[in-house]
């Protein structure tokens, strides 16, 4: 089979790019692909300090080729899509020019206000491209860019999590206890999900740490707060364990390229406080039920009595629509006809 190289800003943390990354690293062996990963930082095969989001000298061109020549396709995983390093990411394209390569796009610059002015990614005959929601696949195709629609994947059968373990390790009791599960930055709208459990008089967890120069803002936010919070993931402690823990999850970002988080909690069977960002709608339209972020009756009345029925219907919808083990037969054509475009 094939050579594939899988390149980015970060691979092997927490954040939705490094996570969808790995499954895709995961579905491409699966169907039979050499795999190897390259990036800036974190955990890879090949580490380029250059390709970090905020490195302060690009690559080489020769450092890139180095590390790309001997692959048939190259897939990018948001380090075109997003200018977090200009100087990278024209480096790369120079690298990829004339050759196959496929761009899996989860953000893109005019979806964040501060980066709205920053042209979009580029195009060639022999790159294709991806995105993870019908929003961005719409507004590539407005700006001259045609691309495939891949939702992101989820595994709808994990291992059950150790409820009892977390709440003593967390230091919770029987109180109402919600989880954050994302990091702590300006679009997470930390603030709202204070908000509801002020209402639920409940314990947040913000699982992730604070990021994107974030820390003072949160510091203020927990500050004048009257709600019990927790911090990070304990050691020993994994996401199933996490939600296993959680009465509730909370959602309350105004922007997520999709929001892994939304679709974890239906599969851990947890009910989902969600803020209606724009690519929620995308979500909700496959007929999930989730409660208002701002709906403070119906979710009491789901903490006194929970609705199993509601938790299996979403469940079954995530298994239809949303499963990691269909990943493999989605992405198969995709990368056989990117391949093929070496041979055009």
């Amino acid at each position: 089979m094939s050579r594939i190289a899988v390149v980015s800003f970060r691979l092997g943390g927490t954040d939705g790019v490094s996570i969808e990354a790995d499954k895709w690293v995961g579905a491409l062996r699966e169907l039979g692909h050499h795999v190897s990963t390259v990036a800036g930082t974190g955990v890879a095969d090949r580490l380029i300090p250059g390709l970090a989001a905020d490195a302060a000298i690009a690559p080489t061109r020769s450092e890139l080729s180095d590390a790309l020549e001997s692959f048939d396709l190259v897939i990018v995983e948001n380090l075109a899509s997003l200018p977090l390093n200009v100087a990278a990411r024209d480096v790369l394209y120079e690298v990829l020019g004339g050759r196959a390569a496929l761009f899996h796009h989860h953000d893109l610059p005019w979806q964040r206000a501060h980066l709205a002015h920053v042209p979009g990614p580029r195009d060639e005959p022999r790159w294709r491209h991806v995105t993870i929601n019908e929003l961005s696949r719409r507004e590539l195709r407005e700006r001259g860019i045609e691309a495939t629609l891949l939702y992101n994947s989820f595994d709808c059968s994990p291992a059950p999590g150790r409820r009892e373990l977390t709440r003593r390790t967390v230091r919770v009791n029987d109180e109402t206890f919600v989880a954050l599960p994302t990091r702590a930055i300006a679009r997470k709208n930390v603030a709202g999900a204070l908000a509801l459990c002020e209402q639920l008089d409940a314990t947040l967890w913000i699982m992730g740490p604070a990021e994107d120069g974030f820390d003072h803002e949160l510091e203020r936010l927990l500050d004048t707060s009257d709600v019990q919070v927790r911090r990070l993931l304990p050691a020993g402690i994994t996401m199933a364990d996490a939600y296993a823990g959680a009465d509730l999850v909370v959602m309350p970002s105004t922007w997520e390229g999709f929001g892994n988080p939304v679709i974890e909690s239906v599969t851990h069977r947890r009910a989902l406080a969600l803020n209606h960002y724009p690519v929620a709608h995308e979500i909700l339209s496959f007929g999930f039920e989730f409660f208002e972020l701002t709906d403070v009756v119906g979710l009491r009345r789901f903490l006194a009595h929970p609705d199993e029925r509601m938790l299996d219907a979403n469940l079954e919808i995530a298994r239809r629509h949303f499963n990691l083990a269909d990943l493999a037969g989605r992405l198969g054509p995709v990368i056989d006809e990117a391949l093929s475009l070496n041979h055009g």
